[in-house]
């Protein structure tokens, strides 16, 4: 299936579009995956805030060279699907590696991310790290902790204070009447 030059030109603009506007590019080869397989795995990057886009490797490649991704040409070879995560660098690298685990055929080959090349291992790595939800609950706990610590001296402090200052009037109240 041949496609014009005015829909080759959109979808490089379209690719260069989301190439830029992405903390992270992750480029898998989909050989032997079913389009019921790619529709599920499109859904489920969908839910996650991540989008996945199949092209040509001559359009993508041109993309690459025009936003000074040249260390990704080594990787566009064969069947390329691209997973961008606009907003989170983890979530479409853990929906790539879960489908994995459901479809081996699906092999992450690199990533761009935040425009450095990383490998396919890497990208595991990534995926294997908490969500952006989960880094952030426990950096709060941990900005908290050291809050619920300083009260807790501040209580005892007003406490103490409050015990002699209640001591002091028992003191003056006994002086008085005697």
């Amino acid at each position: 299936m041949s496609i014009s030059k005015q829909e080759k030109e959109q979808m490089l603009q379209m690719l260069k579009e989301k190439i830029d506007s992405s903390q992270i590019i992750i480029m898998a080869d989909y050989k032997g995956i079913n389009v019921d397989a790619i529709t599920k795995l499109r859904r489920r990057m969908r839910e996650s805030g991540s989008e996945l886009k199949v092209a040509k490797n001559t359009i993508i490649k041109i993309a690459a060279e025009q936003l000074d991704l040249d260390g990704a040409k080594p990787y566009l070879e064969g069947p390329t699907a691209l997973a961008f995560g606009p907003n989170d660098p983890v979530a479409p690298a853990k929906v790539l590696f879960d489908f994995i685990k459901e479809f081996k055929q699906l092999e992450v080959k690199a990533a761009v991310l935040e425009g450095q090349i990383i490998s396919a291992d890497q990208v595991k790595a990534l995926a294997n790290l908490p969500s952006r939800e989960v880094l952030l609950a426990q950096v709060l706990g941990g900005m908290q902790a050291p809050m619920y610590g300083f009260a807790g001296v501040l209580q005892g402090l007003l406490r103490n204070f409050v015990y002699v200052l209640d001591a002091v009037r028992e003191k003056k109240a006994g002086e008085a009447a005697g």
